[in-house]
Parts: structure tokens; C-alpha cells; sequence
């Protein structure tokens, strides 16, 4: 069952990691997928390899939705993927009391405002319709503290909370256009490399990172993409202004039994 048939879908940040599973998944399920990214190269090559089209976009810049506004103007889901840690050029301050203003801001400029953008520019290619699915991938560190990675964790939390505002919005404008966000924990994509390495200790460093997760393990992927497709159909109609958790059961509590 192709449950996205015929659906336009944009999805941001999908050169890689999550993002390209997401549009991956969306194109397994009938969907027509623009694939986008700040990486023209990596992203004209994932598309190709999809088999769905690519549009270079960095979402921190206005220009630059406009100029997908134009090249797509309607759109039925658009996931708002696109994301940086701040430590993608390595290992810098990012605690409350070390973090420079300017690293706190760039953060924020990809994570957030990149948010809002892809929000506002959903909101626009589905208005006419009156219906349509925005996805805004938050995380795990949204929902907690995160004393090394402040304007992570800052990001990611106002993601959750406006993503709520729009659901809310566009429900009293009168329209079906629903918003709901994805929380994922520790999702094996490349962003965790650095970390891994792959030397002979990337097994037990891998099982390090997990130790505190019930299920003892990395989530994957395509685990984060069944469930943008969900929120993507026509299933979730009734789905708009939550959060959906996937970090294998780690803010569910402690796994510990009694003694």
C-alpha cells in the first residue's frame, strides 16, 4: 500500500542521515519527493539515487525558500529535517557558561529559524488546499537538559513548542493542515562517526553511547521515517500539535528492578 500516492513532499536536510531515509521511505510510499540540502552535490546524488528531484536550499536564508517557493509552490508535507549539533566542525564550548554568542546564534539560526521558515513556507504551499502534513524533527535533547550542548538542546526545544503553535494556527484559521514533531535519541547516522570511529573499540564505544537506553541499542533511520510516513498520511488526520518520542524507551523511567 503506497499510503503517500501523489503526494508532494519536500523534505529539507535530506542529502543523508535521517533526512534521506525520510524521503526515501516517502518515495517507497507513492510520494513525489523534492529532496533538499545546503550539500548540492551529496544532495543531487541522493535524489538520483532515490529517484526523485533535488532543489539546493540552505533554510537559514529567506532567498533561498523563496526560491523553492517558485519552484514548488504546493506542497502536500513538508519535514523540516535540516539540523546541526554545533560541533560539526569539532569539538568546541557549547555548556551555559563556556558557549560563545556567536556559536549559540548559528545554532539556532539552522535549527530554528530554519524551522520557522520551512513552517511559514509550508503554511503558504498549503493553504489553498486547506490540508497538508508539516513535520518538524526536534529531538530527545528537546525534552530535557543538555549541559553540553545548550543551544542544542535550546534549539530543539522551541522547535517542540512551535511546532504546537502552528497546529494551533492552522486549526483556527480553519484549515487541516497539521503539525506535529519527531523526537529521536540516538539515531546510528554519520553524525555519531567522529565518536565511533572504526577502530577495533567501535562496538564497545558504540555500547557506551546506549548504556543508558532500555533497549541497548542505536535507533536507525528508517525507525525515525515509519514514523514521519505515519504522521505524513492520511491516517494521522487526526494527529496535530503532539510529539512523537523514539529513543527506545529512555525517558520512559528506570529500566532497574527492585532489588
Amino acid at each position: 500500500m503506497q499510503r503517500l500516492k501523489n503526494k508532494t513532499c519536500v523534505v529539507t536536510g535530506a542529502a543523508r542521515g535521517i533526512g534521506r531515509a525520510i524521503a526515501a521511505r516517502f518515495h517507497d510510499e507513492g510520494a513525489i519527493v523534492i529532496v533538499t540540502d545546503i550539500d548540492q552535490p551529496l544532495g543531487a546524488a541522493t535524489a538520483a539515487e532515490i529517484g526523485c528531484r533535488f532543489a539546493p536550499l540552505d533554510v537559514r536564508e529567506e532567498a533561498d525558500w523563496a526560491r523553492l517557493a517558485a519552484l514548488v509552490p504546493v506542497a502536500d508535507v513538508v519535514v523540516n529535517n535540516a539540523g546541526v549539533t554545533g560541533f560539526e566542525g569539532g569539538m568546541a564550548a557549547h555548556d551555559p557558561e563556556h558557549a560563545s554568542l556567536a556559536d549559540w546564534r548559528e545554532v539556532h539560526r539552522v535549527n530554528l529559524d530554519g524551522t520557522f521558515l520551512g513552517c511559514r513556507y509550508a503554511i503558504a504551499a498549503m493553504k489553498a488546499a486547506g490540508t497538508g502534513s508539516i513535520i518538524n524533527i526536534s529531538s530527545r535533547s528537546g525534552l530535557v537538559g543538555i549541559p553540553g550542548a545548550a543551544a542544542y538542546a535550546s534549539s530543539k526545544a522551541a522547535i517542540r513548542n512551535h511546532s504546537k503553535t502552528v497546529a494551533l494556527y492552522c486549526a483556527q484559521q480553519g484549515w487541516k493542515i497539521r503539525c506535529n514533531s519527531i523526537h529521536p535519541a540516538a539515531i546510528l547516522t554519520p553524525i555519531w562517526e567522529p565518536m565511533l570511529g572504526d577502530g577495533p573499540d567501535r562496538e564497545a564505544r558504540m555500547q557506551a553511547l546506549v548504556a543508558d537506553t532500555p533497549l541497548k541499542r542505536f535507533g536507525l533511520p528508517e525507525e525515525v521515517a515509519a514514523i514521519a510516513a505515519m504522521l505524513a498520511s492520511d491516517e494521522a488526520t487526526y494527529v496535530t500539535g503532539t510529539e512523537v518520542t523514539i529513543d527506545g524507551g529512555l525517558l520512559a523511567g528506570s529500566a532497574a528492578s527492585p532489588g
